[in-house]
């Protein structure tokens, strides 16, 4: 699993370069472009995981490298949970502040 697609340290580093900066175009950008390219990323382990899968039942091609892309696979749905859940979070906390 050294290959991941989608790594949210890298993610943040760009976000904390880009606020580094203080150009707000910059962030703007940088913060579309980021959650774009982990949405990508995210798609594309799925459809790798579930390529790999039915070769594997098949023609019984390796079963390790489906276990890798399933494995794979797991750990950025487990990602993209986390990340839905602060989110959900933020946005209780923001509807909990008084006007």
């Amino acid at each position: 699993m050294s290959n991941l697609g989608f790594n949210p340290y890298s993610a943040f580093n760009a976000a904390t370069r880009a606020i580094d900066t203080g150009s707000a175009v910059a962030k703007t950008d940088a913060g579309g472009s980021q959650i774009a390219e982990g949405i990508g990323d995210f798609r594309a382990a799925l459809q790798q995981a579930e390529q790999t899968a039915m070769q594997t039942a098949v023609t019984g091609a390796d079963p390790h490298a489906m276990v890798q892309a399933l494995s794979n696979a797991e750990l950025m749905l487990d990602a993209v949970v986390t990340i839905r859940d602060k989110v959900v979070e933020a946005y209780q906390e923001l509807l909990r502040m008084p006007v």
